[in-house]
């Protein structure tokens, strides 16, 4: 028996009664929402009833989230397989005082938070340059949670660029940084090379390739790079002065760190003070995961919905459909934020998990996703719980009649997973159109749409610094809720590292530079056909 066995009976139980049939109760739109100041997350569109809810709930309190959540908080070292505490928290909230092993580790934080603000204003300002004047460019090489991260938030805050052009290069594959600088003036460049041990190959084999294009144009390339890193040996090697080097502990993952330094080009591009915001954002967020009773605490709420979904119900992934075009990195984001942290399959004593973990994340901005997948979510044999995002207010007033159309077409998906259309409703709809017996019948149920499909929303006022650092924070949380209900370790990350013992191993064999013995059979053909097709 596991922990999800009585929400496995009692949906069971419930199986054949429709969502639509649960807002026969009063209120069911306000009673099953919560708020966040002018955030409401509705989980109403879910088959969630008041027991199922009751049943979560008292699941989060039995597995002791509060308790856990609180040990996150203080530094306790609740990533145990690495004996390190999970603090990126501490960056959006510098004036704590939190202690690791006994030593407060906020002076040094806020130390280097000022650091950056400094760098980050000479940047824009013009106070440091290149060797052709004025910064022009930012160029952000990293992998990971050092590019997914701002990446993402530079996008999503376009409205509030005044700063230097952003870049980003991730993929080892040298077309992502070849087509990157190849529109960019070498003299007017910053290069900021993100990696905390200044060894990750795709990162510093990009790094490279950057300081020889550098070369070519300036008589000392590393004097405009910068670093964020904690190798302050391996980077003054590079040719990097401490002074434009920004570390962070190892008390900060990568999939979380956009709000240390790895959000220095971030910083770059809309500044300290929006940056300040965005940081504030996420601590209004914590304030509420902390304060906020389970029955209305969004990344609780929001975590209970996705176990119900996931590990009660069986639906192996969700789909994120963020309603705004500057969100277009955000379910890339998400997605390596739950698959990196759940994607696991032991519980914290190393004992095999008896129940599925971490769903499949994906998705992308609406509308496009209507004309791409939507499809399936709505006719596929499989169901797809939705998470749907929209603003009521968009940043082009000009604009605006167009974001009321993007905002019922939101609103519109929601309805018509939930509500379908029946077989008499298709009936009709072909009689109409002058349809009769079997062609009648046929074509009909071609429109059959069976609904009963789950979502959610979480409807915001507009995409701020603010309001952007607290989706973060939520989405964060949602992913910790959900990890200690499913007794496992969310802040380690094993499954990156066998691949990449393993590339190590074979790019000798791809050069031709040694034999592929050991090697399995199909490893071995594709190898030598590499080879082959290489001349």
């Amino acid at each position: 028996m596991t922990r999800f066995d009585p929400l496995i009976a009692h949906a069971a139980d419930v199986k054949n009664r429709r969502i639509m049939d649960l807002f026969e109760i009063e209120d069911r739109a306000a009673d099953f929402s919560a708020t966040f100041g002018d955030f409401l997350f509705d989980y109403s569109k879910t088959a969630i009833d008041p027991e199922a809810r009751q049943m979560l709930l008292d699941l989060a309190e039995t597995c002791d989230v509060a308790g856990k959540r609180e040990a996150m908080f203080s530094g306790v070292k609740i990533n145990e397989t690495e004996n390190r505490a999970v603090l990126h928290t501490a960056w959006r909230n510098p004036d704590a005082s939190v202690l690791v092993d006994g030593v407060d580790v906020m002076p040094a934080l806020r130390e280097t938070l000022a650091r950056m603000q400094v760098f980050a204003e000479e940047v824009r300002s013009g106070a440091f340059t290149g060797q052709g004047g004025r910064i022009t460019d930012v160029v952000n090489i990293g992998i990971g949670g050092s590019d997914l991260g701002p990446a993402m938030a530079t996008l999503a805050l376009a409205p509030y660029h005044d700063g230097p052009r952003c870049h980003f290069v991730s993929n080892v594959d040298g077309a992502h940084i070849h087509d990157t600088l190849a529109g960019l003036d070498p003299q007017t460049t910053l290069v900021i090379v993100a990696s905390k041990t200044f060894t990750t190959v795709e990162t510093m084999t990009n790094a490279e390739t950057a300081r020889r294009w550098m070369a070519g144009r300036v008589a000392d390339p590393a004097a405009q790079f910068a670093a964020i890193s904690t190798a302050t040996d391996r980077t003054a090697a590079f040719g990097i002065p401490d002074s434009r080097v920004f570390g962070f502990e190892d008390w900060v993952g990568g999939r979380y760190s956009v709000w240390s330094p790895i959000g220095l080009s971030l910083m770059i591009a809309v500044g300290p003070a929006n940056f300040a915001e965005f940081h504030a954002g996420g601590a209004a967020m914590d304030r509420h995961f902390r304060e906020t009773p389970f029955a209305q605490n969004l990344p609780v709420l929001l975590a209970l919905v996705g176990i119900w979904h996931n590990q009660v119900l069986g639906h192996a992934t969700r789909a994120v459909l963020p309603y705004d075009q500057r969100l277009a990195r955000l379910p890339a984001y998400l997605q390596q934020l739950e698959m990196e942290s759940n994607g696991k399959r032991v519980s914290m004593d190393g004992a095999d998990l008896p129940y599925d973990s971490g769903p499949v994340v994906w998705g992308e901005p609406g509308t496009n996703g209507q004309h791409a997948f939507y499809q399936l979510i709505h006719q596929g044999t499989r169901i797809v719980p939705c998470e749907f995002m929209i603003a009521a207010e968009g940043h082009e007033p000009d604009l605006d009649h167009q974001h009321l159309l993007l905002a019922a077409n939101c609103l519109a998906q929601s309805e018509a997973l939930l509500r379908g259309r029946s077989l008499d409703e298709a009936r009709e709809m072909m009689r109409k159109k002058g349809l009769s017996g079997a062609e009648l019948d046929r074509q009909a149920r071609h429109r059959l749409f069976p609904g009963n499909r789950p979502s959610t929303t979480l409807l915001y006022r507009k995409l701020t610094p603010f309001a952007l650092g607290a989706i973060i924070a939520l989405y964060e949380h949602r992913v910790f809720v959900e990890g200690v209900i499913l007794g496992i370790n969310s802040f380690d990350q094993w499954g990156v590292e066998l691949g990449k013992e393993l590339a190590v191993a074979l790019a000798p064999v791809l050069e031709g530079q040694s034999d592929s013995a050991g090697k399995d059979g199909s490893t071995r053909a594709l190898a030598e056909r590499f080879r082959a097709l290489r001349g």
